[in-house]
């Protein structure tokens, strides 16, 4: 199963990119995975947020192929504990899903289009977080996910 992650924009920290690197690196000893960026939109502060979303829509669905199985991250979504999203993962692999996408929205969510293509909504906190946060957050729950499934000891219960 390819395994990728859709996000809008580069990140502003280094930081940031260095561990989303680092888990991306140890994400890819268990499957095919990376990273795919939207690129920003251009001229926002004369555009209204959910004009943004809209274009940001086009851009997210015209990265997806009709096979992928996308899924949002997004705080309207199913709650996982780390095991349960571990289950999902293994689910998919389970069932044969050659591509399985995630992608995270900018700053304004994602636009109704978006919505109606996606195939499912995980939410990571009922908090809100930065988009740039929650690339680091999904990435080391990703990381996880992998090492539950093969027994590895990462996790602690």
């Amino acid at each position: 199963m390819k395994i990728s992650l859709t996000v809008t924009g580069k990140t502003n920290f280094d930081w940031v990119a260095q561990a989303v690197e680092m888990y991306a690196q140890r994400i890819k000893k268990h499957a095919s995975f990376d990273i795919k960026y939207i690129a920003d939109i251009k001229n926002t502060k004369n555009m209204t947020s959910g004009i943004q979303k809209v274009k940001e829509g086009e851009l997210i669905l015209s990265a997806l192929d009709v096979k992928d199985y996308a899924v949002l991250l997004d705080e309207r979504g199913e709650n996982f504990s780390s095991i349960e999203f571990a289950d999902f993962i293994n689910g998919k692999i389970i069932s044969s899903t050659k591509s399985l996408v995630f992608i995270i929205g900018g700053a304004y969510g994602f636009s109704q289009d978006v919505y109606k293509r996606a195939d499912f909504k995980i939410s990571l906190s009922r908090m809100t977080f930065s988009h740039q946060s929650v690339r680091l957050i999904f990435a080391e729950q990703l990381y996880r996910a992998f090492t539950i499934i093969n027994g590895e000891p990462y996790h602690h219960e």
